[in-house]
């Protein structure tokens, strides 16, 4: 497939050019959107939703228990509709666990402190109780584990790993943009779960739905599981997803194209068009890699996309009394788009994040 059928396959597969009828969809049809930066996970979701989603609006979805967000793979929060947080958990979990290990050790988080932890938590959590994160680590404190040095996060996280905690109902920031959420207990916070026979398999092909055309190896980085792992996952998909180029697959099922989606497009950082493949090349320049991200901190720029091609960045402060100041655009790709049509893009997520 040439380089500029790929880009507007997934831009149609990313629901970029052919966005969804509610945020709830968009959630699904992604299975999984990078949500460590919160405002830019959930302006992933309303960015593939027609009409104007709000930020309030994507709030309530998660006050109302129908989407998450937890460590779902690689380490790294993910925003994901409840009912799949189990299932992805099943697959994997036992390798991120595998991989905090080391940092386990380190912190001195050992089997004793890891079960004081959780029975300290599931006693402040028990009975629909929500807290945030600093609120957890005061409880750790009275356990006697003590939060400091990551050994809060880390006791959290492990927790979450093992599908016992995740965050939910966010706490609202008078006059700002809403950073924080609850941390509540799965097992009260969302009372149905799905439940696919094959997980991996199920991972692998709603991968490919939402992201394809991709790899075995696309989906490996992205689902932070093992190469083999990954291509016996791509072996068990079911006839959602097919084969169309060695190792090249694709959903047999297309969403309809929105004719008049813009050609210019703002997205925020760690934004899964761009991050979700082993070879960024094919959105990005590869002379503007290093200028978008990973850089040296970890951070992904957000990204202003023409055409499906990474053409410049973006950025906008959500502290107090900033959010309503108006994004400023940087074109790294000179003439690449219009004036017109970056503001165009920069309004329609300055829209959201205000309300």
């Amino acid at each position: 497939m040439d380089p500029h059928s790929l880009r507007a396959a997934r831009l149609r597969a990313h629901r970029l050019t052919a966005p969804t009828r509610s945020v709830t969809d968009a959630a699904r049809h992604m299975l999984a959107v990078q949500a460590q930066e919160f405002w830019a996970g959930r302006w992933a979701l309303a960015a593939r939703t027609t009409g104007a989603p709000t930020l309030r609006g994507v709030d309530r979805l998660f006050n109302r228990g129908a989407l998450v967000r937890a460590w779902t793979q690689r380490g790294t929060l993910h925003i994901v509709a409840a009912e799949d947080l189990a299932w992805m958990l099943r697959v994997t979990g036992e390798r991120q666990l595998h991989m905090a290990a080391p940092r386990y050790r380190e912190l001195g988080l050992g089997a004793d402190e890891l079960a004081t932890s959780e029975r300290a938590i599931r006693g402040a959590l028990s009975g629909g109780n929500g807290l945030t994160r600093v609120e957890l680590f005061d409880v750790l404190q009275k356990a006697g584990i003590e939060p400091g040095g990551q050994r809060g996060l880390f006791a959290v996280q492990n927790l979450a790993l093992r599908g016992i905690i995740c965050q939910g109902p966010v706490v609202r920031r008078a006059d700002a943009v809403s950073r924080d959420q609850l941390f509540v207990l799965t097992e009260e916070h969302i009372p149905e779960s799905a439940t696919p026979s094959d997980p991996a398999a199920e991972m692998f092909v709603r991968y490919i739905v939402g992201h394809g055309p991709a790899t075995a190896e696309d989906f490996a980085w992205w689902a932070g599981l093992t190469l083999g792992s990954a291509r016996s996952a791509a072996a068990a998909a079911d006839e959602r997803v097919r084969q169309i180029d060695e190792g090249v697959f694709v959903a047999d099922s297309k969403p309809r194209r929105n004719a008049a989606a813009p050609t210019v497009i703002a997205l925020g950082s760690f934004e899964e068009y761009y991050i979700s493949y082993a070879d960024r090349t094919v959105s990005c320049p590869p002379e503007l890699l290093a200028a978008i991200g990973p850089g040296k901190n970890g951070m992904v720029r957000p990204i202003l996309v023409a055409d499906g091609v990474v053409v410049g960045t973006w950025r906008h402060s959500t502290a107090v009394g900033r959010h309503e100041d108006d994004p400023v655009p940087e074109l790294l790709t000179a003439g690449a788009a219009v004036d017109a049509d970056i503001a165009a893009a920069l309004d329609r997520y300055a829209a959201f994040i205000s309300g």
